[in-house]
């Protein structure tokens, strides 16, 4: 007994799953140099926390609409570019901490790759 499903949805394309794991795999490295700047403590440290914590939220649900084909996420991406690049721009106030590093360079990864979705027909 098969049923016609009028909303199948289409395999995502390449582009679209490759944004998908720069999400996830931003979302981590954003969780993980939380929990490493946490240990730190200090004022400066609070300004990047709330980046690092924007940029954790947005890329995990940016990842998630993507996925469930929502029809906001060429929004959502071009909203999750632009707090990848302010997450990168506060890890890069400590450029002598590898982790911030690591982090800004997964973050404007995922930025490009957002921005580019941003202006794709998804």
């Amino acid at each position: 007994m098969t049923m016609n499903q009028p909303g199948t949805m289409t395999a995502m394309s390449k582009e679209m799953q490759d944004c998908v794991q720069a999400c996830m795999a931003c979302h981590g490295i954003c969780e993980e140099t939380m929990s490493s700047c946490m240990q730190m403590g200090g004022q400066a440290q609070m300004q990047i926390m709330r980046a690092l914590m924007d940029c954790s939220e947005m890329t995990r649900m940016c990842a998630d609409m993507m996925m469930r084909r929502s029809p906001m996420s060429a929004e959502m991406c071009a909203m999750c570019a632009k707090a990848c690049e302010m997450c990168a721009e506060a890890c890069m106030a400590m450029p002598d901490d590898p982790q911030m590093m690591r982090c800004a360079e997964s973050c404007r990864r995922c930025a490009q790759m957002c921005r580019s979705m941003a202006g794709a027909t998804m």
